[in-house]
């Protein structure tokens, strides 16, 4: 009997001619593969637009900054005949100046005391309840979380007048104690919506270990989470300390001592004082003065910041 089933065929390249859809090439790619000429030249304007609009943005905020402290060193004739040129004479005794003549020395003192104290308390307690609110399970949880989301969306002048008589019947009306417990109660929200979101991303395999060995609870939160949550504590602790430091509505119904003047409130009094003396030079040297922690602080902690931003987005 002859064989008649059809010998298989090769199993080697397919060198015949093949056609290709229009639809089977990469998207946004042309004829080969390559990528089209427009999609290219669209992204490269959509990064110098981008890049353009972060430059002029930095001239914004950068050259006030700037002039006010190329000004400071100025006398007040050059201040008002080329306020845009370098002054003649670098005059330091504008800062002496205004650092004792005008109490700013005095006045920045007074803010250390009161931001430094209400920025330690506004940590420990943001840090403690952020964490009891993200590794704790108990009846009203959620509650509490939102109660302290809600008092981000509260405005603080509306609670100016109730804040007011609360604070003269504790007789702590133009006193530290008075205004590091009202800056730290301000401060709270915003430190445990923050932190409670930060705490959720730490792992949570460590803090189990060490409760199985035997570490207590208060030692797995002070030895174990708060150096893991490093990143997101300097940086809230950044955002709070900026927001503290430039604060003027509160010690203006708080404090009216004037010896216990904060630098908000003794710049607006030095900015009349000045006004009448005519003494310019002085006013921008104490808002250098005021300026320089805030602006010194930021870059020297710019890329902890950053990362604390970034992990608490990433997770």
């Amino acid at each position: 009997m002859t064989d008649t089933t059809t010998p298989p065929r090769s199993a080697g390249p397919d060198t015949g001619p093949r056609s290709d859809s229009p639809g089977d090439s990469p998207s946004g790619a042309g004829s080969g593969g390559r990528p089209r000429p427009g999609g290219r030249l669209s992204r490269r304007l959509g990064t110098g637009a981008t890049q353009g609009f972060l430059g002029v943005w930095a001239l914004l905020a950068a050259v006030p900054l700037l002039w006010a402290l190329v000004s400071a060193f100025k006398t007040n004739n050059e201040l008002f005949a080329s306020p845009w040129k370098l002054p003649a004479t670098w005059h330091f005794d504008n800062f002496v100046r205004a650092w004792t003549k005008a109490d700013i020395g005095e006045y920045f003192l007074n803010t250390v005391v009161v931001v430094v104290g209400a920025l330690a308390l506004t940590m420990l307690l943001g840090s403690m309840a952020a964490y009891v609110l993200a590794r704790f399970r108990f009846p009203g949880n959620r509650v509490v979380y939102y109660a302290f989301v809600a008092g981000m969306t509260f405005p603080v002048f509306l609670a100016l007048v109730p804040l007011f008589f609360v604070v003269k019947n504790l007789n702590l009306l133009s006193s530290y104690p008075g205004l590091i417990l009202v800056y730290t109660a301000y401060a709270l929200p915003f430190t445990v919506f923050f932190l409670t979101g930060f705490f959720r991303t730490l792992p949570t395999s460590v803090a189990e270990a060490a409760v199985i060995d035997g570490c207590s609870q208060e030692g797995v939160f002070f030895r174990i989470m708060l150096p893991m949550a490093k990143p997101g504590l300097v940086s809230v602790a950044i955002f709070n300390f900026l927001g503290m430091w430039n604060q003027y509505l509160l010690p203006l119904v708080l404090n009216s001592d004037q010896h216990k003047y904060l630098l908000s409130q003794g710049l607006a009094a030095l900015a009349v004082q000045q006004g009448y003396a005519n003494d310019w030079s002085a006013l921008f040297a104490g808002l250098v003065i005021a300026a320089l922690p805030v602006v010194a602080l930021y870059l020297a902690l710019a890329k902890k910041v950053q990362t604390g931003l970034s992990v608490g987005l990433l997770k």
